[in-house]
C-alpha cells in the first residue's frame, strides 16, 4: 500500500487485544451494531496518538483536539481526559506495548433505535473504541518520497464542513484520494475553495522555495498536531516560515516538499502531477527538519519519563490526619 499511511505488517498486532467499550477483546470480537451511528452515518469523531520509547507524544495537543471535535458534534464522551488516558494505558500494558505504536481511538454516536442521521435516536453511550498496533512507517519512504495528484475535490470551508474536524465521515477525502490512484499518484493534492494549495487528503502539505517554508493559512486545513509542531520547531530554530496562501504554480516550482501526519511524521514528496521537484530525497532542509522533530520526539519521551519517574518517588498526602514520614 503506498503512500504516507504505508506500513509493514507485523505479526505482533494478530494477538493484540483491543478496548471496546471498557472491555479488553480480540480482534475477532471487536464488533459493533449495524445500528451503531459510526456504522450508519459516520456519525462520530477519532483520535490518532504515537507510542514512543514508553511516552504517548504530545498528548495534551491530541486529547484537547479529540474533546474540541466531540463538542461541535454535541458528543459526550462520559470519561474525563484523565480517565481516557488510563485506559489507553492499561491496553498498552495489556499488549505489553512500549514503542513504535499507533493507536486509533475511536467514538461514535452508539447504537441507534434506527438507521438515520438524526442524533436524537440514539439509546444509550457512545461506543468508544481503541485500537493500538505496532505500525512503522516505511522506511523506503524518506528517500522513495511520495507522488501527489492534484484533485478537483476542494477542501471545504468551516460553514460548509470544518477540514478541522476528524470525523469518522471522510468520504469526500477517499474521493480525492481516488482520483489521485487514478493518476498513478500516492496521495492527493487539495485546494482550497480559492485554488490555493490547502492539504493533502491525509496530510498536511508543506513545500519550500529559496530556503523559506511554505504551508497553507490553516483555515482548510487539518488541524494537525505535527503541523503546529513543524511551524514551532521553525521558528524555534529561525527557518524563514510563512503561512498563507500559495499556488499550485508555487508548490510545482519548490525546490522540496514534505507531508506531516502523526503516523508519518515528516514524509517527502518527490513530484505534483508528474512534475519531479528538482531537490534529492529527502532534500536538505526536509531532513534538517525531519531531524528536529526526531530530537523533539526523543525530549519529550525523555521529560515524560522524568516526570512520571519524580511522582513516584513524591511522598503520600497525609490521610485521616496522619502524618506523613
Amino acid at each position: 500500500m503506498p503512500g504516507s499511511q504505508d506500513f509493514a505488517s507485523d505479526p505482533r498486532n494478530r494477538n493484540a487485544l483491543i478496548s471496546l467499550n471498557g472491555r479488553l477483546v480480540s480482534r475477532d470480537d471487536a464488533t459493533v451494531s449495524i445500528f451503531d451511528g459510526g456504522f450508519v452515518v459516520g456519525d462520530g469523531v477519532w483520535e490518532g496518538f504515537r507510542l514512543h520509547k514508553g511516552t504517548l507524544l504530545f498528548l495534551d495537543e491530541h486529547l484537547d483536539r479529540l474533546y474540541w471535535g466531540l463538542a461541535q458534534i454535541r458528543l459526550g464522551l462520559g470519561l474525563d481526559k484523565a480517565a481516557l488516558t488510563a485506559e489507553m494505558r492499561r491496553l498498552l500494558d495489556a499488549n505489553h506495548m512500549q514503542d513504535g505504536v499507533h493507536i486509533r481511538l475511536m467514538v461514535t454516536r452508539g447504537k441507534k433505535s434506527a438507521p438515520n442521521q438524526d442524533p436524537r435516536n440514539a439509546l444509550g453511550p457512545p461506543t468508544i473504541a481503541i485500537v493500538a498496533e505496532y505500525k512503522q512507517p516505511d522506511p523506503g519512504l524518506a528517500t522513495r518520497g511520495l507522488s501527489l495528484a492534484t484533485a478537483s475535490i476542494r477542501c471545504s470551508p468551516k460553514y460548509m464542513f470544518d477540514m478541522r474536524l476528524n470525523s469518522h465521515s471522510r468520504l469526500n477525502l477517499i474521493m480525492a484520494l481516488l482520483e489521485a490512484i487514478d493518476a498513478g499518484a500516492d496521495e492527493a493534492l487539495m485546494l482550497d475553495p480559492h485554488g490555493h494549495v490547502s492539504s493533502c487528503n491525509a496530510t498536511n502539505f508543506f513545500c519550500v522555495r529559496n530556503g523559506e517554508v511554505l504551508t497553507s493559512s490553516g483555515e482548510y486545513c487539518f488541524n494537525g498536531v505535527t503541523r503546529r509542531n513543524v511551524i514551532r520547531l521553525c521558528r524555534d530554530n529561525d527557518i524563514p516560515i510563512r503561512e498563507g496562501d500559495f499556488s499550485l504554480d508555487d508548490a510545482l516550482a519548490a525546490d522540496e516538499a514534505f507531508v506531516t501526519g502523526t503516523f508519518g511524521g515528516l514524509t517527502p514528496v518527490r513530484e505534483i502531477d508528474g512534475h519531479r521537484l528538482a531537490a534529492t530525497l529527502p532534500g536538505p532542509m526536509t531532513q534538517k527538519l525531519r531531524t528536529l522533530y526526531e530530537a523533539l520526539k526523543d525530549q519529550q519521551a525523555s521529560t515524560t519519563s522524568g516526570q512520571a519517574q519524580a511522582r513516584t518517588r513524591e511522598p503520600a498526602s497525609p490521610v485521616d490526619g496522619q502524618a506523613s514520614p
